[in-house]
């Protein structure tokens, strides 16, 4: 013991720090997406004003479907499939802008070289930012659902909640895949990714489905559009949400389910791919595109 250390009370010597726990493995891959999430959950309760603008103002566009059906003397299920994609779009315009184009503005405002350099998961921190919007989008949805129901006296008849909730899974999952692939490959567009993220917007509504049944484009059509999950997901929940809705379906709900499965095992596993080999190139090249020189 030295002389400082003998003249000190013992309350007051400094102790040795306790061994730092390092946390690897899933508990990592959990805290990082629970540390991503956290400000996004608090800074939706700051702005109150977005649940106005992000939610009762794209009802209108729903609003907008029912009535033209209603117009035409359709079918009330096509109602039903109005209100249904109105509340969908909440999610495809989460993982639009909470996923894919959400590494293109960390790189822009300077964020990106901490995620690269951190031990952290760049899917972990895409699944947290997206999960972290989330509520907002939640809350959008359940919005649109509600009172596209209430207003429109929507005829829902559930036939199997054990398939619907599995439907449901499986497209966020494949669509969440999708956007963190599309997550990494905006950021090799450049400067391109608002304008492509914006291009994409209205053909995914169309070619999805949103608003009407995918069976009218014709079996080849529909079959090229499959490769979207909102395509799937929202024919297979119509046709277990709806009277009619089987005989509006594509697909019957148990091939549907199958390919949303290999649609999320696929896009998963691409993001996985593409986010490794971003990061690997921004670690031991220095670059994030790949244009040869």
């Amino acid at each position: 013991m030295s002389i400082v250390d003998r003249q000190l009370p013992t309350e007051n010597r400094q102790l040795p720090a306790a061994p730092r726990q390092v946390i690897h493995g899933w508990r990592y891959f959990l805290r990082t997406v629970w540390a991503r999430a956290y400000p996004r959950i608090i800074g939706q309760q700051r702005e109150p004003a977005w649940v106005f603008f992000e939610t009762f103002l794209p009802f209108l566009a729903t609003v907008g479907y029912v009535y033209v059906y209603r117009a035409m003397e359709a079918p009330e299920e096509f109602v039903g499939f109005a209100v249904m994609g109105g509340a969908m779009t909440a999610f495809w315009l989460n993982v639009m802008w909470s996923m894919a184009t959400q590494l293109y503005w960390d790189k822009e405002q300077g964020n990106l070289p901490l995620y690269i350099m951190s031990p952290a998961s760049l899917m972990a921190i895409l699944l947290g930012m997206a999960l972290g919007g989330m509520l907002a989008t939640s809350l959008r949805a359940a919005i649109i659902l509600v009172l596209g129901t209430w207003l429109f006296q929507v005829p829902f008849a559930i036939s199997n909640y054990l398939q619907l909730f599995a439907v449901f899974l499986l497209t966020m999952t494949a669509l969440y895949g999708l956007g963190m692939l599309f997550g990494s490959l905006f950021l090799l567009f450049g400067r391109n990714a608002w304008q492509i993220s914006q291009m994409m917007q209205e053909p995914i509504y169309f070619i999805s489905g949103f608003y009407f049944p995918i069976e009218t484009f014709g079996f080849a059509v529909a079959l090229a559009a499959a490769i979207l999950p909102l395509t799937l997901g929202m024919d297979a929940m119509r046709q277990l949400t709806f009277a009619n809705g089987p005989a509006l379906g594509f697909l019957s709900v148990e091939i549907e389910i199958g390919i949303l499965l290999l649609l999320a095992v696929g896009f998963v596993s691409a993001a996985k791919l593409a986010l490794d080999r971003m990061e690997w190139r921004a670690r031991y090249e220095g670059t994030l595109s790949d244009r040869r020189k």
